[in-house]
């Protein structure tokens, strides 16, 4: 299961059907839990936990120190959970002081080639991200974000669930959740009609969101007035709520 030319930390926990290939290093103090395949030249630094069932492609760099100067050598963290694949050349740098000392992916995460993941970013479930793209520092991504190719994303930034950027999408600033955005700066055009129906949104569902929609950036009303326009249609459906629970709890504030 291990490539005689692998090298692997005494001090490393992998589980017995790990399987690791060819020119491998994996520092100290790494976990990797059972079914998880890591190929050939990939690099793990310290302090790393990877979960169960996940596929690691050649060259990647996974829980090296992050790209942040103020950076002294703490013990802070990677944390990647179960069934995600993370293919060629993807980098993630574990976290920081400065936030909670961890960078983390959740579960069931599709990290496609030349992707950069850097300190204290947090993803959580069912994510896909496709070639190129890169996330700065402290970046969080909801459940079910899809970002296409070469999206760009400012420190700090948010996305919320089920939304999508375009290819070469650029954030300053936060994105709710459910709507598609391209542009440099992103620009919300639509809302993921498709992806909502293919999650088993309801109709009822997609026609408040639509509703909500509408009126964060179809009509004249400014953010306070549309929140509480929007608030009215959450009391009814709750999949609203997500949207403006999010708003609210914006610090970059939205794109608009």
């Amino acid at each position: 299961m291990i490539h005689k030319t692998a090298i692997i930390d005494s001090t490393a926990q992998l589980a017995d059907d790990v399987k690791v290939g060819a020119y491998c290093i994996i520092e100290g103090d790494v976990t990797i839990g059972s079914g998880t395949e890591i190929k050939s030249h990939v690099t793990i630094g310290k302090h790393t936990e990877i979960g169960k069932n996940n596929r690691i492609f050649q060259f990647a760099s996974i829980g090296e120190e992050p790209q942040d100067k103020k950076y002294k050598g703490e013990e802070t963290r990677t944390i990647i959970g179960d069934n995600n694949t993370i293919r060629e050349y993807v980098t993630i740098n574990r976290g920081t002081v400065d936030d909670q000392g961890i960078t983390k992916i959740g579960n069931n995460n599709w990290i496609m080639a030349y992707v950069h993941i850097a300190h204290d970013c947090v993803l959580k479930d069912n994510i896909i991200i496709a070639n190129g793209t890169t996330l700065a520092g402290h970046v969080h991504l909801d459940d079910y974000v899809i970002l296409g190719g070469f999206t760009k994303l400012h420190q700090f930034c948010r996305i919320g669930a089920h939304a999508f950027t375009a290819m070469d999408t650029g954030f300053q600033k936060d994105l709710p959740p459910y709507i598609m955005a391209h542009g440099n700066p992103a620009k919300p055009r639509t809302i993921n009609i498709e992806g909502l129906k293919r999650r088993g949104f309801t109709q009822a569902d997609i026609t408040a969101i639509k509703k909500a929609f509408r009126l964060l950036y179809k009509s004249d009303l400014r953010l306070e007035e549309a929140l509480i326009e929007m608030q009215k249609l959450a009391d009814e459906q709750q999949s609203v709520q997500i949207m403006v629970d999010f708003i609210k709890a914006s610090t970059r504030s939205i794109a608009r």
